[in-house]
């Protein structure tokens, strides 16, 4: 694999770094934190004399990718400009996941939406549940998206996973060793709500934590891969997908994000 330079703007500890287990151990559990990976020490130095935003920018220009921020149309679903709506870190592949419930309890669903290089890849959805919850359809989409980071990361590529649930992202990253050190139990045998759905969540976690970012986004705030899979959600929900399969229609993004939210 070709060697990385990376940089630390906002974290624990910032400057140029040549590991990334220095550049994890400085952002984790920072929802701030700013940095990027460079091809050489020289381009990491310059860009760190500079700012994140500058050097996301410029990266984006390089790529062809720069687009302005999405905004929406009031009263409408539809994006009046349509952006790729960066995640808040830089990895190579950044999976957005999400559930849709209604009423909650009630028909539940689960939506992903995959990034390459800030580009939309692949959608999916699926995870129909007739009596599910909120949670119960975060957790699937935390649980699919770990599943998907597997492959990229023993490929040694950098993931980042995205979700709006700050729920599921406690359960595994916080609560869960706590609960299997106590038997799996919130202590005094109480029980936990969603518990094989966290324990799989949970081992798989353990096993890729060292290469994965998780990061808390903001629901319904016009981020740009939240909401394909917000819509992803629905559509399993509506269309009641059991399975968890890929989306096979044209990736138009104006189209999708005009279908039905949650």
């Amino acid at each position: 694999m070709t060697k990385k330079y990376y940089v630390v703007w906002k974290g624990a500890k910032t400057g140029v770094f040549e590991h990334w287990n220095d550049v994890k151990s400085h952002t984790q559990g920072r929802a701030d934190a700013q940095y990027m990976g460079f091809a050489s020490k020289a381009e990491a130095e310059l860009a760190f004399q500079s700012s994140y935003t500058k050097a996301l920018t410029k990266r984006s220009m390089s790529k062809g990718t720069a687009t302005k921020p999405t905004t929406y149309v009031k009263g409408s679903n539809v994006a009046a400009n349509s952006s790729t709506a960066p995640a808040q870190q830089t990895a190579d592949i950044n999976i957005y996941c999400d559930g849709a419930c209604s009423p909650n309890p009630g028909k539940s669903g689960t939506g992903m939406a995959v990034y390459q290089q800030q580009q939309l890849i692949e959608l999916w959805y699926g995870l129909y549940e007739p009596m599910g919850t909120n949670n119960t359809a975060e957790l699937n989409g935390m649980l699919e998206a770990f599943k998907y980071a597997q492959v990229h990361i023993q490929q040694g590529k950098t993931v980042q996973v995205l979700s709006d649930s700050k729920y599921s992202i406690d359960c595994i990253t916080k609560w869960a060793k706590g609960w299997q050190a106590k038997g799996w139990t919130r202590g005094k045998g109480e029980e936990i709500k969603n518990l094989e759905v966290i324990k799989q969540s949970f081992a798989l976690y353990q096993s890729l934590k060292s290469h994965l970012i998780i990061n808390h986004v903001k629901g319904h705030a016009n981020i740009e891969g939240n909401e394909l899979s917000d819509r992803m959600a629905v559509l399993a929900r509506m269309k009641r997908t059991q399975g968890f399969v890929q989306y096979q229609e044209t990736l138009d993004i104006k189209t999708i994000l005009a279908m039905a939210s949650g």
